[in-house]
């Protein structure tokens, strides 16, 4: 039996349907906190300080302050939405509820390329350092990366409460790195002689001041709007954490305390991170081409004597991120595939562990195959996985960005009075400014040639994604809590199942 209702067709399922889809809460406020810094907080340990070199330190600094708002208005809008509409759907749940299925399909297309994305540039740059710690040959990569895969796939197929525990003990280790850094660097810094230690050239292109004391905007305010696309790397994927309500004890209560309280520990660690890791010896400069800028900046401080050590503590920050978004990306394409939008085998979950197996290694399975055709069938692999890719997650973020503000702003308008435990301080208005922010970061985006090779991934995702809903997705629709809100108009009370 099946129902057509706009453009879709809905197909009848028994409650065994929803019992092979269950999830286990689990999750309370330090748990979601865990979950969002730790996806982000790899980003802290290298990706942004390529922003130096495009930029000098006074436009990153900018440029962190713009993204900062960005996600501000982003994460606030979240901490609104996902107590009212508490779905593992999250973002697709959300534009689904707005903007009808092609919205909400869109928008969790653009979520699905983040997350399947940025843990394979995560897992590459692990594998670089221990590459690095281990003294392997560059061929012997693709070994770490199956295996962290495995390792850390499993380790959130074993069980929910297993994997936050794990999340929040790597996170807090993650952190305290950070923390040593500060400490060790406060006394050793120099801010005028090592982070205004960029000009420009002839050419155009940043040079070193062998004595510091340059400008602090040496490529003008059009410079710090160019860094935004890599001041991203400090907050991005905090917006994963409604994924997990479907696994939160109390979602109505403790997500928008989780999102906040994470946002705001992220922004402390972006603006200590970028003063600090610039302000040490080799200075803003040499980390404008650093592949580990705060591994250098350990180095500056205790020299190169105990390096493989401190390669150690980096690879934290890596793992963090690496565990939580492998959890993100399970529960992403669980929920797109318990709706229907994909193919619905994907959403089965472990018999008695309850976890989104499924999901997560077709997941890995995807990303792996992608990092290993490039890998074998690219001249210059390195880059394209450690840069292109990265930067295809960018963009599908950004995107997914603007269809969230954008169905926070309906959401008020279409459905004023749906229970809202949590209400937005910055309302409208906030959402208004993510939206043109993101837009201004996709501007810079596309003009950067490294960037446009990551858009034109995204648009090969984007045509296989859209072309199986349109063709078989679409027709194959399931009546899950998130669309059962959506067909209600907003007047059909959440409920678990």
């Amino acid at each position: 039996m099946s129902e057509q209702k706009g453009g879709v067709t809905y197909q009848s399922v028994d409650s065994s349907y929803f019992e092979k889809r269950g999830l286990r809460r689990y999750a309370g406020v330090a748990s979601l906190w865990a979950l969002g810094v730790g996806a982000v907080i790899s980003g802290h340990f290298s990706g942004w300080n390529f922003g130096l070199g495009a930029a000098g330190w006074g436009g990153m600094l900018i440029a962190t302050i713009l993204i900062a708002i960005m996600y501000l208005g982003l994460t606030f809008s979240i901490a609104e939405m996902s107590p009212a509409l508490p779905h593992t759907g999250a973002a697709y749940s959300f534009s689904r509820a707005t903007m009808g299925p092609w919205g909400g399909f869109i928008t969790g297309l653009c979520e699905n390329v983040e997350y399947v994305i940025t843990p394979a540039v995560v897992v590459f740059f692990i594998s670089s350092y221990l590459g690095s710690i281990f003294g392997t040959p560059e061929a012997f990569q693709p070994v770490y990366w199956i295996a962290c895969y495995i390792f850390f796939v499993g380790l959130n197929v074993i069980g929910v409460e297993l994997s936050f525990k794990v999340t929040l003990a790597v996170t807090v280790a993650a952190l305290a790195c950070l923390v040593a850094f500060w400490i060790s660097a406060i006394p050793n810094m120099d801010f005028s002689r090592w982070a205004l230690n960029i000009g420009v050239g002839l050419d155009g292109k940043p040079v070193e001041l062998p004595e510091g004391g340059g400008s602090w905007l040496p490529f003008g305010f059009m410079g710090a709007l160019a860094a935004m696309p890599f001041a991203v790397w400090l907050f991005l994927a905090i917006e994963q954490l409604p994924l997990a309500a479907e696994e939160s004890v109390d979602p109505k209560r403790d997500m928008p305390k989780g999102i906040i309280l994470g946002m705001c520990t992220l922004i402390v660690s972006a603006f200590m991170i970028l003063l600090l890791n610039s302000s040490v010896a080799n200075g803003a400069f040499a980390l404008s081409t650093s592949g580990e800028p705060l591994l250098d900046g350990f180095k500056a401080i205790y020299g190169d004597g105990i390096a493989k050590l401190l390669a150690l503590v980096a690879v934290i920050g890596l793992i963090a991120s690496f565990h939580t978004i492998i959890y993100a990306q399970g529960r992403q394409i669980y929920s797109l595939s318990r709706a229907g939008y994909f193919p619905r085998p994907l959403s089965i979950t472990h018999g008695t562990r309850k976890t989104p197996y499924a999901a997560m290694i077709a997941g890995a399975t995807v990303a792996l195959l992608v990092m290993l055709s490039i890998w074998y069938g690219a001249d210059n692999s390195a880059t394209l996985i450690g840069g292109t890719l990265l930067n295809m997650a960018v963009f599908g973020a950004m995107i997914s960005y603007i269809m969230q503000a954008s169905s926070f702003i309906l959401l008020r308008r279409k459905f004023p009075d749906i229970v809202r435990p949590y209400k937005s301080p910055f309302g409208i208005p906030g959402a208004a400014l993510t939206i043109g922010l993101a837009l201004v970061t996709i501007w810079f985006q596309l003009a950067d040639p490294v960037y446009r090779a990551g858009v034109i991934g995204v648009a090969i995702w984007f045509a296989v994604g859209i072309a199986y809903f349109a063709v078989i997705g679409r027709h194959k629709l399931v009546l899950s809590p998130e669309e059962e809100f959506a067909m209600s108009g907003g007047t059909t009370e959440y409920k678990s199942l």
